[in-house]
């Protein structure tokens, strides 16, 4: 690819020094798992997310499946969540015994919509699992209104939107427990897999540090059926180091998103990303829609001609093959945004120039350069 959807040699070659010197402090250490570096890093994501507990782990799908074992919902339950997400947040549902239930989203934000939520709930309904896609926030309060009144835990997938908020809190420190995706291509992103629980609750925070560890915080004293899902100190030492510049990385990818928009603010094929006055977006992924049917053709046409674009997601979670032969919800805007949605290379470094030219083949496939 000329421009991919997203290029990470530039963060290494600005890091480069500290990254090396990060990595090299664990190597001369001598300790691999749950050392000093791991706890360092909980300490300052949590300052930096303002909430009480962060636990290292190493994915943001076990981040899920941790959340859901640690609020006790299991077979027979059911967990409200969107089919407009990666699988991994229903799959999370499943993996622990329960029942996904999809319910449908707003087209302005792609994200759930709490009207569709509570036409959800049954009485086997435990838990909600709101996403804040592609890095906007989701309708945190009427979603928060509607599990006190129902009596449900919220369990907030935040593994796009690291250092988002929502009316000037960040995500992932409303529900009972915020869970974060460390992948390489995150806003905050490791170089291998990890991922974090948050929570303010001094109890659960205890359930899921030894749900981590094997159901146990002390050695050869198992108190229940675990798993080993630990952040390693290599990945936490690198995660400290750029967890320093995402703030100054967001507004940069904020601008780029800005920059985005402005260059194509007057083309009537497209649908540049809307955000809400609630919500301070990241932009993990600017994604746009294409409207008349005409987004896969330019979705080929840009690859074709060196340009990385992403369907996010083509097919919704409820129509993928894991769930042929289930009964099958009505979800009109999720099916109608699968079809239009496409994402644009965004990275915080990208220039204003590789932008142009990723607007300028754009607009030559659409027949309008």
């Amino acid at each position: 690819m000329k421009i991919p959807i997203i290029d990470l040699t530039d963060e290494v070659r600005l890091l480069g020094d500290e990254i090396n010197q990060a990595i090299s402090r664990v190597l001369q250490s001598g300790h691999f798992i749950l050392g000093e570096q791991g706890r360092a890093f909980e300490e300052e994501a949590a300052r930096y997310l303002g909430c009480k507990h962060a636990i290292g782990l190493n994915s943001g799908t076990d981040a899920l499946v941790i959340a859901l074992r640690a609020l006790r919902i299991g077979p027979g339950d059911e967990v409200i969540v969107p089919s407009f997400t990666f699988y991994a947040t229903a799959e999370a549902v499943e993996l622990v015994g329960a029942t996904p239930v999809f319910a449908d989203i707003s087209p302005d934000t792609f994200n759930v919509e709490p009207a569709r939520v509570e036409a959800c709930i049954t009485s086997s309904t435990k838990a909600i699992i709101p996403v804040h896609l592609y890095g906007h926030a989701s309708k945190m309060e009427p979603l928060l209104q509607i599990a006190k009144q129902y009596n449900l835990a919220i369990v907030e997938d935040t593994a796009q939107a690291f250092g988002g908020e929502y009316r000037g809190k960040k995500l992932g420190t409303f529900g009972q427990f915020g869970c974060f995706s460390f992948y390489p291509t995150k806003n905050l992103g490791a170089y291998g897999d990890a991922g974090m629980l948050t929570t303010d609750d001094d109890q659960l925070a205890e359930l899921a540090c030894k749900l981590r560890t094997h159901g146990s915080l002390i050695p050869y004293e198992n108190e229940r059926t675990g798993y080993n899902s630990r952040l390693d100190e290599l990945q936490a030492a690198i995660l400290r180091v750029k967890l320093a510049y995402v703030e100054q990385w967001n507004e940069l990818r904020r601008e780029v998103a800005a920059s985005y928009t402005r260059l194509l603010r007057d083309v009537e094929d497209i649908v540049t990303p809307r955000v809400a006055g609630y919500a301070k977006h990241v932009y993990h992924q600017y994604t746009i829609r294409v409207r008349d049917g005409k987004r896969d053709n330019l979705h080929q046409e840009l690859r074709q001609k060196g340009i990385g674009s992403m369907l996010y997601y083509p097919t919704p979670v409820h129509q993928l093959p894991v769930y042929s032969g289930h009964p099958m919800p009505s979800l009109p805007v999720t099916e109608r945004m699968s079809g239009e949605v496409l994402s644009l290379p965004i990275w915080p470094h990208i220039t204003l120039e590789k932008q142009q030219e990723v607007v300028s083949v754009l607009l030559s496939s659409l027949g309008k350069g």
